[in-house]
C-alpha cells in the first residue's frame, strides 16, 4: 500500500511541536549561554565538584538542543525531498520516494525516543545507572536466568553503544551468578532503565533436569542512579563494618591470590554491597563505597515520596515487584505484567531488544504517577 506522504509529514511535525514545546530550546539556549558563560570562567576549576557540574551540564544542555534542531532540520529536508519527488518521473521519481521512505521510518524512530527522553523528568533521571541483578527461587535455573538478564542488559547497551563496567560478580556454584553488578554510562541511563527494576520470572523446559521438566524461576533487578560528587550523602565511619577476603570467580576458583575484594555493610540499615571486580582493596571498596551511597540515596528519596504522600492523603499502592514473564515452554512470549506489553520472540528480548518493554514502562509510569 502506498504511503500517504503528506498525512506521514502531518504526523511528525504535530509530534516534533509537542516535543518542542517540552524541551523549549529557548530556555535550552539561554541556559546554554549561561553554563558557558560560567564554564569560561578563569576560577572555574579552583573547585573541582563545581566545574565538573558545570561542564557536565552544559554538554548534556547542548546535546539536547543539537537533537532537537537536527530533528527539525530532517523533517524539512524530507519535506524538500518529496517535492523534488514529486517533480520527477518514472525511476528518478522511485528512486527519491524509496529514499524518502528510509528517511520517514528513520525520524519517527528517533521523535518516538526523544519522546520518550522527554518523560524523564525525576530528579536523578539523567545520571548513569547501577544495575545489580540477584538470583531467587529457582536454584541453577535462577542462578542461569540472572545471568540470561546479564546479557540481555550489555546487549541493550552495546545496541546504544552505552559503556558498561561490571563492578561485582558472585558466581554460582553450578552455573549463572547469584548476583552482579555493573554501571550503565549514558545520559538518562537511570531514568530510562529504572522502569526495568523488579522481579523478573523465566519459564521453561530445564537444561539442567535430566527428566526435561519445566521450570520456573526468579531474578531480582535493582536500578539505582549513580552517586555524584556533589550529593554530599555522609556515612560515618562508625556506621559501617568492612570485611575483606579473597575474590572468587566461576566455580569458586580463587582469581587473586590477595584478600582485595571488600564487603561493606551499613550498620544503620543492614544494606551490604560487595565488590572484588577492582584490582585493588582501595579500589574495591571505592566503588562499594560509591554503590552503597547510591543505595542511600534513594533510600532517602523513598522515605520522602512516602512521607509526601502521607501528607497528601494518598495511600495507592505501588505497583508489584513481579513485572515481566518470559515464557519459552509450553508457547513463547514474553510479557510485562504491568503494561502489558508483550512480543512473541523471546530470543531477540534476550538479545537486548528490549526497547519497547522500556518505553512502554516509562509511558506506563507517567500515566500512573499523573492519576
Amino acid at each position: 500500500m502506498a504511503i500517504d506522504f503528506s498525512a506521514e509529514i502531518d504526523r511528525l511535525k504535530n509530534t516534533y511541536e509537542s516535543i518542542s514545546a517540552v524541551t523549549d530550546p529557548e530556555a535550552l539556549r539561554a541556559r546554554i549561554a549561561d553554563l558557558s558563560e560560567k564554564a569560561s570562567a578563569p576560577d572555574l576549576w579552583d573547585d573541582p565538584d563545581a566545574a565538573q557540574v558545570v561542564t557536565s551540564a552544559l554538554s548534556h544542555a547542548q546535546s539536547d538542543l543539537k537533537r532537537v534542531e537536527q530533528l527539525g532540520q530532517r523533517i524539512e529536508d524530507l519535506e524538500t525531498m518529496l517535492e523534488i519527488a514529486g517533480e520527477e518521473e518514472g525511476q528518478e521519481a522511485a528512486d527519491i520516494e524509496a529514499e524518502a521512505e528510509a528517511d520517514l521510518k528513520k525520524i519517527s524512530d528517533d521523535l518516538a525516543e526523544l519522546e520518550i527522553r522527554t518523560l524523564l523528568s525525576g530528579e536523578y533521571d539523567i545520571r548513569d545507572a547501577v544495575v545489580t541483578i540477584r538470583s531467587g527461587a529457582g536454584g541453577v535455573d535462577a542462578a542461569d536466568f540472572a545471568q540470561m538478564l546479564l546479557r540481555m542488559y550489555t546487549r541493550w547497551a552495546e545496541r546504544h553503544d552505552y559503556p558498561v563496567k561490571v563492578l561485582n560478580t558472585s558466581y554460582a556454584e553450578e552455573a549463572g551468578l547469584k548476583s552482579v553488578t555493573f554501571e550503565v554510562h549514558a545520559p538518562y541511563a537511570y531514568g530510562t532503565l529504572s522502569v526495568e527494576g523488579g522481579t523478573h520470572r523465566l519459564v521453561r523446559i530445564s537444561p539442567f533436569d535430566n527428566q526435561g521438566r519445566r521450570q520456573t524461576s526468579f531474578a531480582a533487578v535493582e536500578v539505582i542512579p549513580l552517586i555524584e560528587s556533589t550529593d554530599h550523602i555522609d556515612i560515618p565511619e562508625t556506621d559501617i563494618r568492612v570485611d575483606v577476603f579473597r575474590s572468587s570467580g566461576p566455580g569458586g576458583q580463587s582469581v587473586n591470590t590477595t584478600d582485595s575484594a571488600v564487603r561493606i555493610t551499613h550498620l544503620p540499615t543492614g544494606l551490604v554491597v560487595s565488590m572484588q571486580d577492582e584490582k585493588s582493596q582501595i579500589q574495591n571498596r571505592a566503588a562499594a563505597m560509591r554503590v552503597l551511597q547510591s543505595r542511600l540515596l534513594v533510600l532517602k528519596q523513598q522515605e520522602e515520596d512516602a512521607k509526601k504522600k502521607e501528607l497528601a492523603g494518598d495511600v495507592k499502592a505501588s505497583w508489584g515487584d513481579q513485572m515481566r514473564s518470559y515464557v519459552l515452554n509450553p508457547y513463547q512470549m514474553v510479557k510485562d505484567l504491568r503494561t502489558n506489553y508483550e512480543v512473541g520472540n523471546p530470543d531477540s528480548v534476550f538479545d537486548g531488544d528490549i526497547d519497547g518493554f522500556i518505553d512502554a514502562g516509562i509511558r506506563w509510569r507517567m500515566q500512573n504517577n499523573d492519576e
